[in-house]
C-alpha cells in the first residue's frame, strides 16, 4: 500500500488550440497524439529514443508547475538558453487533493546553470539579513566544488528530503551504475515520506523501481509498458548475455544471424 496519493493525477492537451501540427513540439509523434496522460501516485517514467519527446513532455509539465525550464525550485527564476517550448501553455494539470509541500525540476543537461544561479542568489544576501545560505541546504560542498555526478547526486541526497513533487530529466546522464542504484534506493525513501516522482529516462535500472507506470514514447504515440518490455530493458539484457557477439555485429567482424 503506498503511504499517499498524487499531487498530480494527469495532463490534459488542450487541443482546440493548437494553431499548428506540423511546428516544433506539436509535430512529434508522442504530442501529436496526446490527450490525457495519468500519472501513478508514486513513481512514473518516460522511456524512448533521442527526439521521442519524452524530456519535451517533462519539462513542459515543470514549466506548467511553476518551475524554472532549466531547472531547480519554484524559487529559481533565471534563463541562460531560453530554449523550452510552447507546449506547457497548451497543457492542463489536473491536480491531486494533497498539495505538496515542496517541488523540484532537477535536469542533468543544466544542473550547472542551477549551481551558479544558487552561488549568485547566495551572494547577493547582505550579512546582515541572518539567514541560512540557499547552498547549504544541497549538502556540506559547494555544488560547483563538486564533480557533475557528485553534485547531481548531492542535490538528491540532501535537497529532495520533504513532500514533494520531483521531475528528474535523464539522471542517468550524470549518475554511474552504482549511483543509480543508490538513486533508486532515494527514490524510494522519497515515495515513502511522500512524494510524488516523474523521470524521464534511459536507464534499466532506475525502470526497474517496482510498481511503477512506465510510459513509452515513440511514433505510435504514448502507451504504457511493463518494464521486460522496455527497449531499455532488452536491448541491455541481450547486450549483456552475449556482449563479445553483439561487438562483434556492430564493429562488422561478425555476420548478423
Amino acid at each position: 500500500m503506498l503511504p499517499h496519493s498524487g499531487f498530480l493525477r494527469a495532463i490534459r492537451l488542450n487541443r482546440d488550440e493548437v494553431a499548428d501540427w506540423k511546428q516544433y513540439p506539436f509535430a512529434i509523434p508522442a504530442v501529436r497524439k496526446l490527450k490525457r496522460l495519468e500519472f501513478h501516485p508514486a513513481v512514473t517514467f518516460f522511456v524512448g529514443e533521442n527526439g521521442s519527446g519524452k524530456s519535451t513532455l517533462l519539462e513542459a509539465i515543470a514549466v506548467r508547475s511553476g518551475f524554472n525550464a532549466e531547472g531547480g525550485s519554484k524559487g529559481f527564476n533565471f534563463t541562460t538558453s531560453a530554449s523550452h517550448s510552447e507546449l506547457h501553455q497548451r497543457l492542463v494539470l489536473e491536480r491531486g487533493i494533497r498539495y505538496p509541500e515542496d517541488g523540484y525540476f532537477l535536469r542533468a543537461e543544466s544542473l550547472y546553470n542551477v549551481a551558479t544561479e544558487i552561488e549568485n542568489l547566495d551572494a547577493v544576501v547582505p550579512p546582515t539579513m541572518n539567514v541560512p545560505p540557499i547552498g547549504r541546504a544541497y549538502g556540506r560542498d559547494g555544488l560547483h566544488e563538486q564533480s557533475h555526478g557528485q553534485a547531481f547526486f548531492s542535490v538528491i541526497r540532501n535537497r529532495l528530503r520533504y513532500k514533494g513533487l520531483y521531475l528528474f530529466d535523464e539522471p542517468e546522464a550524470a549518475l554511474s551504475p552504482q549511483r543509480q542504484m543508490s538513486a533508486l534506493t532515494l527514490i524510494d525513501d522519497m515515495v515513502q515520506r511522500g512524494s510524488q516522482v516523474i523521470i524521464a529516462t534511459h536507464s534499466p535500472i532506475l525502470l526497474a523501481y517496482p510498481q511503477a507506470t512506465i510510459y513509452e514514447f515513440g511514433d505510435h504515440g504514448i502507451r504504457k509498458v511493463a518494464y521486460t518490455e522496455t527497449e531499455q530493458y532488452k536491448v541491455t539484457r541481450d547486450f549483456l548475455n552475449r556482449h563479445e557477439k553483439m561487438v562483434g555485429y556492430l564493429l562488422g567482424k561478425l555476420p548478423i544471424e
